[in-house]
């Protein structure tokens, strides 16, 4: 899947002139770009411990948002944003991903 957000400067545009939605576990920024394509990139700080449980925090977002990426609307760029927490799991991403897409409009209904 080549819809990864990559440049710095794609996530600081993410940042600073996209809208930002909060659910209990994870914060979503948002933006539309004038392409065709939806790109998606996760944000984790060190705050969140050592490099294992970052990545594996990352890995969770992915899988959840891998299945639900046929249903987002072309156009976005997309940076998810997990607060600190003693535990994560995959249903809680799920669901509060699934909350915040639906919440903002970005899933195409039709697919």
């Amino acid at each position: 899947m080549n819809n990864k957000l990559k440049r710095q400067r794609d996530f600081d545009a993410v940042f600073n002139k996209g809208k930002r939605a909060r659910a209990d576990i994870i914060s979503m920024f948002y933006l539309k770009t004038g392409s065709d394509i939806t790109k998606i990139g996760i944000s984790i700080s060190k705050k969140h411990g050592g490099a294992v449980t970052r990545n594996r925090i990352k890995r969770l977002i992915r899988a959840v948002y891998i299945p639900l990426f046929p249903r987002l609307k072309k156009g976005y760029n997309i940076v998810f944003l997990p607060k600190v927490s003693e535990d994560y799991s995959y249903h809680a991403f799920l669901r509060s991903i699934e909350y915040l897409l639906k919440k903002e409009k970005l899933t195409d209904e039709a697919s």
